[in-house]
């Protein structure tokens, strides 16, 4: 019997790896695990140094630079994605960024940039890789699109300032995406894991109470792990997850539903 979670045959886009601790690489490892082809991205020649671990471990022959502050930089990557597969099953958007002060500030003091900034690189890049992405995803039959959110899209996080309203945004996103792309069989997901220690989460000040917080308060008073997060995305683009779009989410040991 074949195992319910199968990417046998399929190529799969996977961003935002930043070292053996970020989510990214637990998504990578189930995808591999469950027999996808990988393509990584890294955002410039500093943080490659910092993935080669993950790509060496993980067999990876395509790393691809794709920073999206830079459109070329996406334009190229896709490019090589066509020229070598023809075609994308999937891909994942785990990428985000606030300056300090927006993000540990209060959100009435955001500055016209910062939220600009915020908002361009955390939510909106998520709509130019789909754009980009479709038509490869169209020539494989459909696919599926997953980017990464968290709960402090709908609550107050503290010293998560400007970013709740990015994710909020992101979330927003997914919807009109999988409403918009529904008709060529690309279903869009966002997963909302629990907090976790990552590069990203150490620039949150409080982060450690966060995590405690998510032990004590979550009705299995545990914490997420990047391998828990890897198995329920595996799950979204595989055929099992096929009619499975527009939705948040959660992998948290259930701390979303407490008050």
């Amino acid at each position: 019997m074949a195992p319910i979670i199968n990417l046998e045959g399929k190529v799969g886009l996977i961003t935002g790896i930043a070292n053996e601790k970020s989510i990214s690489t637990g998504v990578a490892e189930a995808c591999a695990q469950a027999g996808a082809t990988l393509i990584v991205t890294y955002q410039n020649e500093k943080t490659r140094a910092f993935i080669e671990p993950v790509v060496h471990r993980l067999g990876i022959k395509d790393v691809f630079l794709l920073d999206v502050t830079q459109p070329e930089t996406m334009d190229t990557a896709f490019a090589e994605i066509e020229a070598r597969y023809g075609k994308l099953d999937f891909a994942l958007h785990s990428m985000a960024f606030a300056k300090r002060d927006d993000l540990h500030g209060r959100v009435v003091d955001t500055s016209p940039d910062g939220f600009a900034l915020a908002m361009d690189v955390s939510t909106h890049s998520f709509i130019r890789l789909a754009r980009k992405a479709e038509p490869l995803l169209e020539k494989a039959g459909g696919g599926a699109l997953v980017t990464m959110t968290y709960l402090g899209s709908e609550k107050v996080i503290p010293n998560y300032g400007v970013m709740g309203l990015c994710k909020a945004a992101l979330e927003a996103a997914t919807r009109y995406l999988a409403a918009e792309l529904g008709a060529k069989n690309i279903r869009v997901n966002a997963v909302s894991p629990g907090p976790l220690m990552t590069r990203a989460a150490s620039g949150i000040a409080g982060f450690d109470g966060l995590m405690a917080a998510a032990v004590e308060r979550s009705p299995m008073h545990r914490l997420v792990t990047p391998e828990d997060i890897g198995a329920l995305t595996a799950f979204l683009v595989s055929d099992a997850g096929k009619l499975v779009s527009g939705g948040v989410h959660f992998v948290d040991a259930g701390y979303n539903i407490m008050g």
